[in-house]
């Protein structure tokens, strides 16, 4: 049976739960084959639902994301809020309006069932936890929405993955879903995206600490290649322009790059790999991270535009203009498809341009919720 239990004390890694709150789900099969048990999502809200239950919206994380998308950090929550601005009082997502909900994605590291959480032997999934998709994600999500009491989303609004899974939710489930958002995200990754992502799963399996994806026991663990994993990665969140312009040939702490020194632009990736690498799983950087090169709404629904076609969400698309990992070109391409204009941020930061130009998302989104 279903239940939504209110946890005060550990589940995780020893971290208090902080403001989540869980939701535990019978077992679920999944569309590359196998079946998971049973499933926990971690989720917190913000707002208030509604009598007549209408005013719920969905919002869904990127890859490194998790259910804290708005608030300081705090017991349970290693790093403040992924779209504080975005999330509150009359802004985008206006919580005096809206009931908004934000869960951890199935293969998670923060209080959602992932690789780091206990098999039914007791012991971590590790290398037997089965191959995921976007669309398994979302499958999963459904008995959540049960769970609350929500018979249909206002709203699901995502970006990067979450804008994958956002417009999946809208094809899965087209009666539940009355608006969606997607932002920076695709119709199907890219011969480029998996390239980019596959490497990055290399990285990881090839640390020997890696162990198969059975390192749990290891106080170490894959750390070397998640480290590089994320120095790829963010990369790809920013635009050349704006990495050359912000360190050029610099050196760091007056060292000599050419005798033993570092440049800058070493130091700040660096940042960005210990900032992930403290507070993330391994094991769910490669689950999300093949999830997100396994997505393609066209598969097993006659391609891409006879996909859409499934569509009665009203759909807005939106694009960064100097996004080099989601191309501007493919947020184009879907809305030309499904008729809409699309709507382009303007930044200088490239792919994290739908988490930081808080004031253009809050634009897009006040439009959006407004129709």
């Amino acid at each position: 049976m279903t239940s939504v239990q209110r946890v005060t004390g550990a589940w995780l890694d020893g971290d208090p739960a902080g403001d989540r709150r869980f939701v535990d789900l019978p077992g679920v099969e999944l569309e590359l084959g196998g079946r998971l048990p049973g499933v926990r999502l971690a989720y917190e809200t913000w707002g208030s639902l509604s009598p007549a239950k209408d005013n719920a919206v969905l919002v869904l994380h990127a890859l490194t994301g998790d259910s804290h998308a708005t608030g300081p950090p705090g017991p349970g929550h290693p790093t403040g809020g992924w779209w504080d601005g975005v999330i509150g009082p009359g802004l985008g997502l206006d919580t005096d309006r809206w009931f908004v909900v934000c869960s951890n994605v199935l293969g998670g590291c923060q209080g959602s069932t992932g690789p780091s959480s206990p098999a039914p032997d007791g012991a971590p999934w590790g290398s037997r936890w089965p191959d995921t998709t976007i669309r398994d994600q979302v499958t999963v999500e459904f008995g959540f929405a049960d769970a609350l009491g929500i018979p249909a989303w206002a709203a699901v609004v995502g970006g990067s993955m979450g804008g994958q899974r956002a417009i999946e939710w809208a094809l899965c489930a087209p009666d539940r879903v009355r608006r969606v958002v997607v932002m920076a995200a695709n119709a199907e990754a890219s011969a480029d995206q998996v390239g980019t992502c596959s490497i990055q799963i290399d990285a990881i399996r090839a640390d020997p600490r890696w162990h198969g994806g059975d390192y749990y026991d290891d106080p170490v663990g894959p750390h070397v290649g998640m480290g590089i994993a994320r120095r790829i990665a963010h990369l790809t969140y920013r635009t050349a322009e704006e990495v050359d312009d912000r360190f050029g040939r610099s050196a760091q702490d007056g060292t000599d790059p050419l005798r033993g020194g570092r440049f800058a632009v070493q130091s700040y990736l660096q940042h960005a790999e210990d900032g992930l690498r403290n507070r993330f799983d391994a094991g769910t950087y490669v689950a999300l991270t093949s999830a997100m090169n396994s997505h393609e709404i066209g598969r097993g629904r006659g391609g891409t535009r006879a996909a859409l076609r499934r569509l009665r969400a009203e759909p807005t698309i939106v694009g960064v203009d100097t996004d080099r990992l989601y191309p501007l070109r493919q947020q184009v391409e879907l809305a030309e498809m499904l008729g809409v204009a699309p709507v382009v941020l303007r930044s200088e930061r490239g792919h994290d341009g739908f988490l930081v130009e808080v004031e253009q998302v809050n634009a897009v989104l006040a439009e959006a919720m407004g129709r």
